[in-house]
């Protein structure tokens, strides 16, 4: 059995390589060079991208402008069922999107301060990215009313002042949707709205600036849209704002005594140390982000799927794998992990990045992505419309599948797939290219000095193990192609133009290949997959088994049941009159065969008998369903009997590891981003 490579805990390691050029082997010809390293070359400095400007320090990969990168494959088909289901479709449901007296569009408007931008932070860029004239034109509309709301100070959008101060959360979301409208544009507007903007803030005493819980917590996006900023403009005022918000921002570098506990904060913010040591320099703030992403995972996040028990709150005593997290979460831990990737370079958060991508979040939403649920959940066996409290941190139907439903997630949900297409290929320092996640794209990127060049990535990666780049170009170009080669893997092997190179690939590492590229020219790479396990201490010795990037789970049968969605969503709900619920129903999933099982495992080999089978790709290139997941993994199960439902309504929590147990029959475990009713954290019986 192959042991699977557990994150990285200690991040001394990680300090001393941040932005440096480390090569462990190099093989160099007349026309070609090849290392293996742990971060690209940051000496040098991009000159066909805006990047981190002198004094801040260097980003070890540069975000493409969006819609550079044309997702292809699973990827743009999650797209294209974002456009077609809540995403594209939220304006006509959600009473916060209602236009009339929008707080958005209209001075004193009396609803939509927080929702709008969430929603639009994801719809704009998935129209930019689409390049659908009605979802841009739809985008434009909501643009050009926050530029309508500028006051003369440099204040912008709704006022939502509390006890003479004003709470800026929302304008830290917006500000992220003119970034990206900005990128797809340069409409000078959004330069001139920003610079203003931050001069206003300049002017707010400290002890009535960021006052607020949210705003509070979540400073970290403000300084980020701060930077962007300076990075265009170089205004000597923005890196003395960006101290003034920090310095009034909740404190996120003590590790054992978080600002607070809340899931999405925690996801969202322990970030804001690292950002802000892009301006100091100081490790001890970049060590700080690293220390309370692990905390959380040795604390609340002995599951499986990347993610950790916090169903509102991470709660002592609150471990178990039958606790979910937001979906909110989800996709800011996403976000969270492609800027960390972007400001350090450390391939882990490439990993990361992917672990939940591919794990945890498909599964909050339904296959039509017509639907999400608030709370998702590693072992997740019901997804009724009950109030599970005390199981569940919140009192109400937080586990159903609910499109009128949850207010912040409704909207917030809409940047996670966008997000990840735009990170799928980077800019490097050295004006090359990185791949770091991997998904099927084709991309319009400049490299060396100037040239625009197209890189198309063909894969069904992460259910196949090959990856094959072509480079088309007009000419020959040099430049240097920086690929991660993932931790979990053994034996990678990379082709250029048929042939194997002469470096041995490092797992977690980047391979490196730098040439003089020609048009056609291919690079082929194997990543084997093979099945691994990690084991959860704290949760009653559980399991959770591996194929490469994908975690299992157990196979249920899911059986949906629609309900009105008026009837059955959360209290803070709102919807508009014309929202037809039979359009956009409820669905409630129940478990339609056994779940309660134990894995049995050879105790010298725990994987010697599981068998993957392969399947056809689904014609639909939709694989994140039970029907349509094209692997499955046959192994030996144990029912539990005394493993049921709980008075609260809850998968019960594990059984210790003496419970008594059924005959052996054989099971099937599938990727767990297809099973949104799961067993994924498994107890075990060792033979």
């Amino acid at each position: 059995m192959k042991q699977k490579r557990s994150f990285k805990i200690g991040v001394a390691g990680t300090l001393l390589t941040v932005g440096l050029l480390t090569a462990a082997f190099t093989t160099r010809t007349a026309s070609e060079s090849v290392r293996v390293m742990d971060r690209p070359d940051t000496e040098s400095t991009n000159v066909n991208y805006v990047s981190y400007r002198a004094p801040l320090r260097p980003l070890n990969f540069i975000k493409l402008p969006v819609g550079s990168i044309q997702p292809e494959g699973w990827v743009k088909k999650y797209l294209e069922l974002q456009r077609d289901g809540l995403t594209g479709h939220l304006g006509e449901i959600s009473a916060w999107l209602e236009k009339d007296n929008n707080a958005w569009l209209t001075t004193g408007g009396d609803h939509g301060w927080e929702e709008v931008p969430y929603w639009l932070k994801g719809y704009g860029n998935l129209a930019y990215i689409l390049n659908d004239p009605k979802m841009i034109a739809e985008t434009k509309t909501w643009i050009e009313g926050v530029f309508a709301s500028c006051q003369p100070d440099g204040y912008f959008g709704p006022v939502n002042e509390r006890n003479g101060k004003r709470e800026l959360w929302a304008q830290m979301i917006m500000l992220w949707c003119l970034q990206s409208y900005y990128e797809y544009s340069q409409d000078q507007r959004v330069i001139d709205l920003m610079t203003n903007y931050f001069k206003w803030q300049m002017t707010v005493p400290d002890d009535k600036l960021l006052e607020d819980y949210w705003e509070n917590s979540r400073g970290g996006d403000n300084i980020i849209s701060i930077y962007w900023l300076y990075n265009h403009t170089g205004d000597a005022f923005l890196l003395d704002l960006a101290k003034k918000i920090h310095r009034n921002t909740a404190d996120w570098t003590k590790s054992t005594s978080l600002p607070n506990w809340h899931n999405v904060n925690i996801a969202q913010c322990f970030r804001e140390p690292a950002t802000y040591y892009m301006q100091t320099g100081d490790s001890a703030m970049l060590k700080a982000s690293y220390n309370v992403h692990h905390l959380i995972r040795r604390t609340f996040g002995q599951v499986p799927g990347g993610m950790f028990s916090a169903d509102e709150n991470a709660r002592l005593g609150y471990i178990d794998p039958r606790q979910g997290v937001e979906t909110c979460g989800l996709v800011e831990q996403m976000a969270s992990d492609e800027i960390m990737l972007c400001m350090t370079g450390d391939p882990m958060w490439a990993e990361h990045c992917e672990e939940v991508a591919f794990n945890s979040y498909p599964a909050a939403v339904m296959p039509d992505f017509k639907a999400l649920r608030y709370i998702t959940c590693p072992n997740h066996t019901v997804s009724d419309s009950k109030n599970h409290h005390p199981g569940i941190d919140n009192r109400g139907p937080f586990l159903s599948m609910n499109p009128f439903s949850s207010r912040c997630c409704q909207h917030n949900h809409a940047q996670g797939w966008p997000y990840f297409s735009e990170h799928l290929i980077l800019a490097t320092p050295d004006n090359g290219i990185a791949a770091a996640i991997y998904a099927a794209c084709k991309a319009k990127i400049k490299v060396g000095n100037g040239k625009e060049i197209v890189l198309h990535e063909e894969t069904n990666y992460p259910f196949e193990e090959g990856i094959k780049f072509t480079v088309s170009t007009d000419e020959k170009v040099d430049f240097p192609f920086y690929l991660r080669i993932p931790s979990w893997t053994e034996g990678a092997e990379v082709r250029v133009n048929g042939k194997k190179i002469s470096v041995k690939p490092v797992s977690g590492k980047y391979l490196c290949i730098e040439r003089e590229w020609a048009d056609g020219d291919k690079v082929e790479m194997t990543l084997p997959m093979s099945l691994s396990m990690r084991t959860w201490q704290v949760n009653k010795n559980s399991v959770s088994v591996d194929y490469g990037p994908l975690t299992l789970s157990l196979k249920i049968d899911e059986k949906y049941i629609e309900k009105d969605s008026r009837e059955t969503a959360i209290g803070d709900s709102k919807w508009q009159k014309g929202a037809d619920p039979k359009k956009w129903p409820t669905t409630e999933i129940y478990a339609n065969s056994p779940w309660n099982y134990s894995l049995v495992l050879d105790k010298k080999e725990p994987l010697k008998n599981f068998k993957v089978v392969r399947k056809s790709w689904p014609a639909d290139n939709f694989p994140f369903t039970v029907a349509n997941v094209p692997l499955e993994v046959k192994a030996t199960g144990q029912m539990i009997p005394e493993w049921q439902i709980d008075e609260t309504g809850l998968c019960g929590v594990l059984p210790e590891e003496d419970a008594v147990k059924g005959a052996k029959e054989e099971i099937t475990l599938i990727p767990m981003g297809a099973a949104r009713l799961r067993i994924s954290a498994f107890p075990n019986t060792k033979e």
